[in-house]
């Protein structure tokens, strides 16, 4: 596989305005001063979206099936430990999506619209899917906010109708890959630094946004807003609603929990280890002893 993301210092600012600076500018809204935004990967969706964009590949055969266990493996481990670091998080930008180098950015659009249709749709929390509904349904602005590529975010807001998605972006040249992210990985308070400078250019009032999430490491994002709130929250996620009365939203039951959590990313922390961890094994495979 070949390298994608170029080991850099994260800088949440810097990944937050490059989310930004690659949304169109909008129609203005019915209540054009307040907006919700949404976490992806086990809030809008069950698992992580970019396991499943990669179940897609390895349908396709662009992704082995023995990287997409080892994948999956790697984001078992991850959650289970439930910690992240700079390690993980710069393996993830050196190697995570690392085929799309040299591809098109409408070669690589063509294959997200194929793999929600056929991976994604079906993985949905509908619960979460009406609360988005109901600002959409108030005239406010409704976003994705995700350390997955821009371009996976996209197609998932598109398909839900939602206003847009600030995700983690790739450069391009001449609508070609470069292999170099702009900015940096979409994760943490970058998120909250994506919001807020959405928020100074669309005018919002933060205040009266909301914002969605099912974990801890989203906080950044969480406490930018008025009105935060819980999905299918893990468990320091759940003890911060709980002492700061936030809306919790558990749209898991009984056996879906225990299967939810374990291809689950918790944002960009298992999207990092899963991969870190991932690629880690496969060394150790192919390691000859």
């Amino acid at each position: 596989m070949r390298r994608f993301w170029h080991k850099h210092e994260h800088d949440p600012v810097d990944a937050g305005k490059a989310a930004v600076d690659a949304v169109e500018r909008l129609p203005l809204a019915a209540d054009p001063t307040a907006a919700a935004f949404f976490d992806v990967d086990n809030t809008m969706m069950r698992g992580a979206s970019i396991y499943h964009f990669a179940r897609g590949l390895a349908k396709r055969r662009m992704f082995t099936t023995k990287d997409l266990l080892l994948f999956a493996w790697g984001q078992a481990v991850f959650r289970a430990r439930g910690t992240e670091n700079a390690d993980h998080i710069g393996t993830a930008r050196e190697t995570a999506l690392g085929f799309v180098a040299g591809k098109s950015v409408e070669e690589l659009v063509t294959l997200c619209e194929e793999i929600y249709d056929d991976v994604m749709e079906d993985r949905i929390w509908q619960g979460t899917r009406s609360l988005a509904m109901s600002h959409l349904d108030a005239g406010q602005q409704v976003w994705l906010v995700t350390a997955t590529p821009v371009e996976i975010a996209r197609v998932i807001a598109r398909r839900l109708g939602l206003t847009g998605a600030l995700g983690t972006v790739a450069e391009t040249v001449d609508g070609v890959y470069t292999g170099r992210l702009v900015g940096n990985l979409l994760h943490g308070p970058a998120k909250a630094e994506a919001v807020r400078a959405l928020a100074e250019r669309e005018g919002l009032d933060l205040s009266r946004c909301a914002a969605y999430s099912d974990s801890a490491n989203d906080l950044p994002m969480l406490t930018t807003v008025g009105h935060p709130h819980a999905v299918n929250p893990d468990g320091e996620l759940r003890d911060r609603a709980k002492a700061d009365d936030w809306p919790v939203h558990d749209f898991r039951t009984g056996r879906k929990v225990a299967l939810v959590t374990l291809p689950a990313a918790a944002g960009a922390g298992a999207l990092a280890g899963g991969v870190a961890a991932g690629i880690a094994l496969r060394r150790h495979y192919r390691t000859p002893v």
